[in-house]
């Protein structure tokens, strides 16, 4: 959203050595950076500039690395410090921007009018309301508030975060006739969900520029409208890896995995690189589909793309992909090679091992994970349930359940109750797990009660199982599935009466059975999918819709 000027006078305009131009990957900011070392690293701050612009900006995916080296400058000045700021609020992790900010003010480093919008635009993305105000104070108090290139990002940070009688307020003001400011306000509705009002900002435009054509393509793309986002991708009069990475995203969220990889390759074939959200997108392609060949074609294109320094998020996305593919020993290399890791490089070895049963050794990580007081999360707790489960550790399974709470503040939620349902079930304890239900302080969804049904008809217990299938029919009565484990659970018993009596509630319902049912795995996939799959989906009308967490 935020534009490049071409005509700054600020410590921010820069025209790099023909040197630097050449410096195109991580290995050789790495060999200059080592020569600067030898000659002593702060005595040069003309090569510093260069060496901080060339890793925050310049070179793919290298911003951890500027980060690095920025870390060991001993006064770096304010052209450095908007540099990196600029670069962190571009990259997969915008809140280093404002962490950067904060570092700035305490080192008493006046901010300039390059400085403010950068800052604004990661509290956008980090939808940071109270910061972005915090911010806009700071833009008055210094006066900038004047400034185009500050008042079009004020523009578009208050739309974004719903402000916007203030956003029309600044546009209305002075910059109607700025194309920048169009785009911003027609972002700002976009990303509101209000489409109706950014279409007739974007069909009013005096002028369209490539951030608009990407605002509305985005905007169609993230509401599952991919037929009017194509059409628009189609009509633009130029693209560029945003425009490109909105399509693939939005192919992926409805489910397109396919047309999101022929979108990638299309992408290719006229030129433009990819960068870390196209890479992003494609392993969750790569992992929904469980295609591992792909997968890995698009692992050895991120090497080829990084070089080798993917950062945490890409590392977990492969973790994620590996694991979902099947392939845990890749999956652990991923993990073991990681140079750093967050709670979500352990969610997810630790979940891909349960969700494949490999529940030893998803237990025994997170045992490592407690020694090296690394605090889990619920997603954590998610997969060493579902461990217990898989490895029949009851006793283990409840001392975990209650330290959620006692040690680690988690409230549980469905998933982790669903756990020990699935847990307390598959151990034959079905008394306790009705039990369990009825204790539960939030409502169990059918998932839940379907959980304690498949139990009952494995552990023949057609009472209970009457019960279960009693309240799900009251939240449902649609799915087959719920009719045959009922009817196969009578049948189990030889109670040929009960068989008949749901086959007719099947058909006075107008349920069909869908062919080739697998009970045993369809069940068994159910349920993992619940507990395992947080990414929304989109209906056949076009509305976000996901597995909620509480």
């Amino acid at each position: 959203m935020i534009r490049k000027r071409t005509n700054d006078r600020s410590s921010n305009r820069h025209q790099r050595s023909s040197l630097w131009r050449n410096c195109t990957d991580l290995h050789a900011l790495k060999q200059i950076q080592a020569s600067l070392v030898v000659r002593g690293f702060n005595s040069n701050r003309a090569a510093l500039r260069e060496l901080v612009f060339a890793g925050a900006i310049a070179v793919s995916g290298t911003i951890g690395y500027a980060l690095r080296v920025f870390a060991q400058i001993a006064e770096p000045d304010l052209f450095m410090w908007n540099t990196v700021i600029r670069g962190a609020a571009q990259s997969l992790n915008p809140s280093d921007a404002v962490r950067l900010y904060s570092q700035m003010e305490g080192r008493f480093v006046k901010p300039d009018d390059f400085t403010f919008p950068f800052v604004l635009k990661a509290c956008t993305k980090l939808s940071r309301v109270n910061t972005g105000f915090g911010i806009h104070g700071r833009i008055i108090k210094f006066g900038f508030e004047s400034n185009t290139f500050v008042r079009n990002t004020l523009i578009y940070f208050h739309a974004n975060c719903g402000a916007l009688g203030i956003a029309r307020y600044y546009f209305e003001g002075s910059a109607k006739r700025d194309v920048v400011a169009w785009s911003a306000l027609t972002a700002g509705y976009a990303r509101r969900g209000e489409l109706r009002v950014a279409r007739q900002l974007f069909d009013d435009m005096p002028v369209k520029d490539l951030v608009s054509w990407n605002v509305m393509i985005t905007g169609y793309a993230k509401r599952g409208e991919m037929e009017t986002a194509r059409k628009l991708f189609d009509q633009a009069p130029e693209r560029d890896v945003v425009t490109w990475n909105a399509m693939i995203a939005g192919y992926v969220l409805c489910g397109g995995n396919e047309q999101a990889l022929e979108m990638f390759e299309e992408m290719r074939r006229v030129g433009e690189k990819p960068d870390e959200v196209t890479m992003l997108s494609l392993l969750s392609a790569c992992a929904e589909m469980g295609d591992l060949e792909v997968g890995q074609k698009m692992h050895r294109s991120l090497l080829e793309l990084c070089l080798g320094d993917l950062g945490v998020l890409l590392e977990n996305a492969l973790i994620d992909m590996y694991a979902k593919c099947g392939s845990i020993e890749r999956a652990f290399s991923v993990f073991h090679s990681m140079r750093e890791k967050d709670v979500s490089s352990w969610n997810s070895i630790i979940g891909g091992l349960a969700f494949h049963g490999h529940a030893e050794n998803s237990i025994n990580l997170f045992r490592e994970m407690q020694r090296l007081e690394i605090k889990p999360n619920e997603i954590t707790m998610v997969g060493v349930l579902v461990a217990c489960s898989h490895a029949g550790k009851v006793e283990e399974g409840r001392q975990y359940f209650n330290m959620m709470r006692d040690r680690y503040g988690i409230e549980p939620n469905t998933r982790h109750c669903g756990c020990m349902v699935d847990m307390l079930g598959r151990a034959g304890l079905l008394d306790e797990a009705f039990e369990f239900i009825q204790s539960m302080e939030i409502a169990p969804n059918a998932i839940i009660w379907r959980t304690l049904l498949g139990a009952c008809r494995v552990h023949g217990n057609v009472e209970l199982g009457k019960l279960a299938n009693e309240k799900l029919l009251s939240m449902r009565h649609d799915q087959s599935g719920d009719y045959v484990l009922l009817s196969n659970l009578y049948a189990l018993k030889g109670e040929w009466d009960g068989v008949e009596k749901v086959r007719k509630s099947m058909g006075d319902r107008g349920v069909r059975k869908e062919a080739g049912y697998s009970l045993t795995e369809g069940d068994g996939k159910a349920l993992m999918y619940y507990l395992f799959d947080s990414k929304p989906r989109l209906s056949s009308r076009n509305k976000v819709y996901g597995v909620g967490r509480g």
